[in-house]
């Protein structure tokens, strides 16, 4: 049995101080690989660093849309950077309704540059989509996205956002909300969705899973996701780490 965490912040300085730690767990707990996510691009050296020091850790390129006050990266920049061999997708990007306000076609902006990098260097695309389903799906589909294909990070959406994300050729990535009592739409879709189109993430170090809620997360705490999801779907977590770590491996082109 293992498991692959799908969307990590490894080189944030809570886990970073400790790495061999977090490696040692992730170990312990059959956690074989982890993807650790690019947010802005004067922290991409240490996310790249983290890649190149460890076989199992891979990496991607992007500025979340969380960062307002960021230099804009161009098509040829994110294109240059993800050509390293550990580079594995374009992101995190996407669309944040929720944490900002005010006109934001910044983002949306931001966001067609990373589809458009994506494309070029048909490498798939990490996306973040917050409280804005409708035009995050919009403009994937206006970019031409379902070309390269990705993963809707830490879904939160309902039934329909996911189906119009696995139309466009998605995947849908799970944390630990999904073992939070109280997230009902999200068990839905974690019932609903084709389990070869689900991935598994901790989007550490936030939103550890029950029973660590609201403390530091780490990629090892990605199993309890896994039987989360197993239990949703009255499988074996076993049918669930297997799947979700073949599906990485065919997004990512990871083996």
């Amino acid at each position: 049995m293992s498991f692959i965490d799908s969307h990590c912040h490894i080189n944030f300085p809570d886990l970073v101080n400790n790495i061999d730690a977090v490696l040692a767990q992730m170990h312990a707990n059959q956690v074989t690989k982890a993807l650790c996510v690019s947010v802005n691009l004067p922290d991409f050296p240490q996310v790249l660093a983290l890649a190149e020091r460890f076989d199992n850790i891979y990496a991607s390129v992007g500025v979340h849309p969380d960062y307002e006050n960021e230099i804009e990266p161009s098509v040829a920049q994110l294109v240059a950077l993800a050509q390293h061999k550990k580079i594995i997708a374009i992101g995190e990007t996407g669309l944040d309704y929720f944490r900002l306000t005010g006109d934001l076609e910044w983002q949306r902006e931001r966001f067609r540059t990373h589809i458009r990098a994506a494309r070029e260097c048909k490498k798939p695309l990490i996306i973040h989509t917050r409280a804005s389903a409708e035009d995050t799906v919009r403009i994937m589909a206006e970019e031409g996205a379902q070309e390269v294909g990705g993963v809707m990070h830490c879904f939160t959406e309902n039934w329909e956002a996911a189906q119009a994300a696995l139309d466009l050729n998605f995947y849908i990535s799970f944390s630990g909300i999904v073992t939070f009592k109280n997230a009902t739409q999200i068990k839905d879709v974690a019932q609903r969705v084709p389990l070869n189109r689900i991935l598994i993430e901790t989007d550490s170090p936030y939103l550890a899973p029950v029973p660590f809620r609201g403390k530091l997360n780490q990629p090892a705490y990605v199993k309890h996701v896994a039987e989360e999801i197993a239990l949703l779907r009255g499988i074996t977590v076993e049918e669930v780490g297997q799947a979700t770590s073949e599906n990485f491996a065919q997004l990512f082109g990871v083996y």
